[in-house]
C-alpha cells in the first residue's frame, strides 16, 4: 500500500515537470517569437491591420474626392451670382444715370421756357441823404430766392398754361416745347423718382394714391402705392394685399404702365 503511493507521487511529480518543462519551452518560444499560437494570432492581427489601412485610405480618397467637387460647385456658383450682380449693378446705374439724364433736361427745358418771364427787373429807390446822429441802415442779409431753382409739383400741361397767361399779360410769345416720345416698344418711357414721388408719364405718384397696374404677365390690377423707394416703387394689391415690386427702368421699357384710379 505503501509502494502504491509512493509510486503513485512520483508520477504526479512526474507529470508536474514535464507540463512545467512544457510551458517554459513555450515561454522561450513566445520569446523568440517562434510560438505556433502566437504566429497564427499575429498573422490575424496583422491582417485585419492591413484591412483596416485600406479602408481607411479608400475613405480618405472618397472624401478628398467630395470636397473638391463641393469646391468646384461652390466656386461655380459664387462666379455666376458675382456676373449676375455685376450685371444687375451696371444695369441700376445705367438706369439711374439716364434718370438723372432725364430730370436735368427737364430742368433744362423748364428754365428755358421760364428765362424769359421770369426776369427780375430792378426797382428804381430814391435814397435820401441821413440825418446826423442818425444810425446806418441795417442792410437786409436774407438772399432771395434764385428763378432757376423751380419745384416740378405740376403737371407740364399745367405749368405750360399758367407760362401761357402770364406771357399772355407781359405781351412775350411762349416758347413751345420739344416733343415728348411717347411710350412704345422701341421708345424709352418717362420715368423717374424724385423726392420720395414717382413722375411716370407728366404725371406725378405718392404713397397711399389708387392706380392701376397692367403688365403682360399680371394683367389690369387695381392697388395703391404702399412705397416709394429710391429705385423702385411697391404697390399693394386691394384683391388680397399682395405686393408687387416694380423698378423705374421696368416702367421705362414700357414692362409695367401705372394709371392713376378713382377712390
Amino acid at each position: 500500500m505503501i509502494k502504491k503511493e509512493e509510486e503513485f507521487t512520483e508520477i504526479k511529480e512526474q507529470m508536474y515537470k514535464d507540463k512545467l518543462a512544457q510551458l517554459k519551452k513555450q515561454l522561450q518560444q513566445l520569446e523568440e517569437g517562434t510560438l505556433p499560437e502566437y504566429s497564427k494570432r499575429l498573422k490575424k492581427l496583422e491582417q485585419q491591420h492591413k484591412e483596416r489601412i485600406r479602408v481607411n485610405d479608400v475613405w480618405q480618397k472618397y472624401q478628398i474626392d467630395h470636397v473638391e467637387k463641393l469646391f468646384v460647385q461652390e466656386k461655380k456658383a459664387l462666379v455666376s451670382e458675382f456676373e449676375e450682380r455685376k450685371v444687375e449693378l451696371k444695369e441700376n446705374l445705367i438706369a439711374e444715370l439716364e434718370d438723372k439724364k432725364k430730370h436735368i433736361d427737364s430742368e433744362r427745358l423748364c428754365m428755358e421756357l421760364t428765362g424769359d418771364s421770369m426776369e427780375v427787373k430792378p426797382i428804381s429807390t430814391r435814397k435820401l441823404r441821413r440825418r446826423p446822429n442818425e444810425p446806418a441802415p441795417v442792410q437786409d442779409k436774407r438772399r432771395k430766392p434764385s428763378p432757376t431753382q423751380l419745384s416740378l409739383l405740376l403737371d407740364e400741361s399745367e405749368i405750360l398754361e399758367d407760362l401761357r397767361i402770364i406771357n399772355k399779360v407781359s405781351g412775350k410769345p411762349i416758347k413751345k416745347p420739344q416733343a415728348v416720345i411717347a411710350c412704345n416698344g422701341d421708345n424709352v418711357c418717362d420715368a423717374r423718382i424724385d423726392d420720395g414721388k414717382l413722375y411716370y408719364e407728366k404725371r406725378w405718384f405718392h404713397r397711399g394714391q389708387p392706380v392701376y397696374v397692367e403688365s403682360k404677365e399680371t394683367g389690369k390690377v387695381g392697388g395703391v402705392i404702399s412705397a416709394v423707394g429710391t429705385q423702385e416703387v411697391w404697390i399693394r394689391k386691394t384683391q388680397d394685399n399682395g405686393k408687387i415690386k416694380i423698378y423705374v427702368n421696368q416702367l421705362q421699357k414700357g414692362k409695367y404702365t401705372i394709371r392713376r384710379r378713382s377712390t
